[in-house]
Parts: structure tokens; sequence; C-alpha cells
């Protein structure tokens, strides 16, 4: 299942995305009385993470939205063409982001660095979130801003000191991560949240994938396009902690929250280390997508 926000003028709807449409599920479960499924039970995209009954509710609902729709004269109006959709981010307010640094090993040969015994971890901000097609913020304290593609995994169910073994049950889905990095604030500093964690520098999207639609979260091609030039381009197989072992590691110490965010790291290619370096600047676009996770887009512009 591919769920999604969406903007309206009012708010945040959410959605499930099926082929080349969008299904606004509050707006469907109102349209089909029959379901006896109350519209407010869909106000946000936090009640599927917190409830595991209204994901299989939301299920419901899709599978009667896109039946009704078959049979209709006019395309219903809770079917959305996937074209007309805004989205925002799949989760807009996680309590926590937490981000693992060093985590690819074709990534760490690109430094010249060893690989890490343990996981490296740093925090970004709620703040820093936006969603496909938002726009990526050049500050005007930083000069040096870089791309990094990741995986992300999000969490669904309440966890603390959770062995490997039982990681999955966990994990709700998986979305990609742009973690944007201002590198002269990042590396200015023994800790890197104020180059990690400006406003608009986490875009996420465009939807979350429920973990029955991954079955494999280790063998995924991952790349970056900036302006149509390929940048990064690498396979998750190169992890060096994987899903399971940074669920185990992180809840040893930190209650993980439905909704919480995890990012994973990222693959080589990042602009700061190329020769000569490449960082963004205002006009820019960058692509980023994961096998079977979408294509995350977002303009770059200059802090007015």
């Amino acid at each position: 299942m591919k769920l999604c926000t969406f903007e309206t003028r009012r708010n945040l709807r959410v959605g499930v995305v099926a082929g080349d449409y969008v299904v606004d599920l509050a707006a469907a479960a109102a349209a089909l009385p029959k379901l006896k499924v109350h519209p407010d039970l869909f106000h946000c995209i936090e009640c599927l993470f917190h409830m595991p009954k209204v994901l299989a509710i939301a299920r419901k609902v899709e599978k009667a939205a896109l039946a009704a729709a078959a049979g209709a004269k006019r395309k219903p109006k809770f079917l959305l063409p996937i074209s007309e959709v805004k989205y925002g981010p799949p989760v807009p307010s996680p309590s926590k982001i937490l981000c693992i640094g060093q985590n690819y090993a074709d990534h760490c040969r690109e430094q010249n660095v060893p690989l890490p015994e343990i996981p490296e971890l740093f925090c970004k901000f709620p703040t820093s979130i936006i969603g496909c097609g938002d726009a990526i913020i050049l500050h005007k304290a930083t000069t040096k801003v870089d791309y990094e593609v990741e995986l992300a995994i999000v969490i669904g169910k309440r966890s603390k000191n959770i062995p490997k073994a039982r990681a999955f049950e966990h994990v709700f889905g998986y979305t990609i991560f742009h973690d944007v990095s201002a590198r002269d604030l990042q590396f200015k500093s023994k800790q890197w949240t104020r180059g990690k964690s400006p406003d608009t520098f986490a875009p996420t999207g465009p939807w979350l994938v429920t973990r029955d639609e991954v079955p494999d979260p280790h063998n995924l091609t991952i790349r970056t396009w900036l302006n149509d030039q390929l940048m990064q381009d690498s396979n998750t197989a190169n992890l060096v902690f994987g899903v399971p072992a940074l669920v185990e590691f992180l809840s040893q110490t930190i209650t993980l929250e439905p909704g919480d965010i995890i990012a994973t790291g990222t693959p080589p290619g990042v602009g700061c280390f190329r020769k000569p370096p490449v960082f963004l600047k205002p006009g820019d676009v960058v692509k980023m997508e994961i096998a079977g996770l979408g294509t995350l887009e977002n303009p770059v512009m200059a802090e007015k």
C-alpha cells in the first residue's frame, strides 16, 4: 500500500496511491455509506501508524473505492489524477528524526575511512520536514549545501529493547529521505546538528510504502540526479547496518514511537567529496529514486 498526504486549500488529506490515481480516503468513506466507515477516521495519517485496525480499514476503503470507480460513468470526486496531486510529507510531524552517518560501505571507501563499529547517530528536527515538490531553501548562514539520498524507515509500533529477530514487526513502512546538509556549518562543530537541521533540510516522500510491499529493504537501487545528471548510484545492499540492526541499536536507549523516522545513511557521490566539490545553488532541481518507493523531487531556492 502506498500512503500519502496531499494538499488542499484547508489542510493535508490522507490518500492511497493506486496506479495513476490517488484515492482520498475520507472522501471515499463519505461517498460509500455501505462501508459504514466514518470519514474522520482518516483525518490524519498518524492515525494509521498508531492504530493497526485503521490501516486494515483503509485497505477496505481503497478496494471499495476502486471498484466503485470502475463501474461509474463519471470519475468520482474521491479519485484524483496523480498528475494533479500536490504531495505533503508522508509523515508530517514525526516525534523524532534519527539519522545514521557513514552507513554505506562504498561511501566509507569514497572517504577512505574504516567502516564504523557502531551506528553513527545524529538527529534532525521535525521543522526540517518538507514534501515532494517543496523548495529546499538555501539559508544565508551557509554557502556549502549538499545532497544525500537515503532510505528511511518509519516506525509503526512502540519499540524498546527490540532484538533484531523482531525488528521488522515494528516497521510500518519506508520512504525516500533527503538528508540535505550544510557542510560548512556541519564541520565547524564537533556536533552535526546545526548543519543538518535547518528548515527544509529533510524532504521526504513522495509517499510511504507499507512494509509488506518491500520484501527486502536491503536490495534496492538508490540514486540521485542533480539537474538530470546522475550523482549517486548504489544499492541498499551496501548498508553497513541494515534495518534490524538499526532498530535493535536505537531501541536499546531510545523509545521508538509510531511515526518516528530513521534515515539510514547515504551512498557515495555526495557533492563535498567530488573534485571539484559540487554544492546546491538556486535554480537546481534534485531528483531522488529508490526502487519501489517512487521519485522525490525538490527545487532549490535562495532564502529571501
